[in-house]
């Protein structure tokens, strides 16, 4: 029989003690700009996904999506299996508006009613939705009580 083998494992490159915490949503937002292509903000819609454990410390940030100028197209199953594979508890969302008119679109808020729904099947918590530009974001405020006392 040909029969392939699946194996999933996640190796994180920063001990635990030295992650960063995320307390609030201008605490992400700074956290997903110190990752983000300073360069494309402004020019490219992208769609980074932020993996939290359940004290609130920085898995990781997957850079999902890139797209067009005004769209990017994003795959709820990508997230999911990512934030399993890292064992994520909480995620934060994060998209850019090059346009810098940082109102969601209908788009948007169907997008993220879908993932809130999917992550409540996971056991995976969806804390926020920011959009963003160069210097200011959007937080759709989904989960305050995400953010706890860390």
């Amino acid at each position: 029989m040909n029969i392939s083998e699946v194996t999933v494992s996640f190796k994180p490159r920063i001990r635990a003690d030295e992650r960063t915490i995320v307390k609030s949503s201008k605490d992400a937002f700074r956290a997903f700009l110190f990752k983000w292509d300073k360069g494309l903000i402004a020019y490219q819609e992208e769609f980074k996904v932020m993996l939290l454990n359940s004290a609130n410390q920085v898995i990781g940030i997957l850079d999902l999506a890139k797209g067009a100028m005004d769209s990017v197209q994003v795959d709820a199953k990508i997230i999911f299996s990512t934030a399993l594979k890292a064992s994520a508890r909480k995620i934060i969302l994060a998209h850019n508006h090059p346009s810098e008119n940082l109102i969601p679109s209908i788009a948007d808020k169907k997008l993220t009613s879908k993932i809130i729904e999917a992550g409540k099947l996971l056991d995976i918590e969806v804390c926020d939705h920011l959009i963003i530009s160069a210097n200011k974001y959007y937080s759709f405020g989904i989960k305050m009580n995400c953010w706890g006392e860390y």
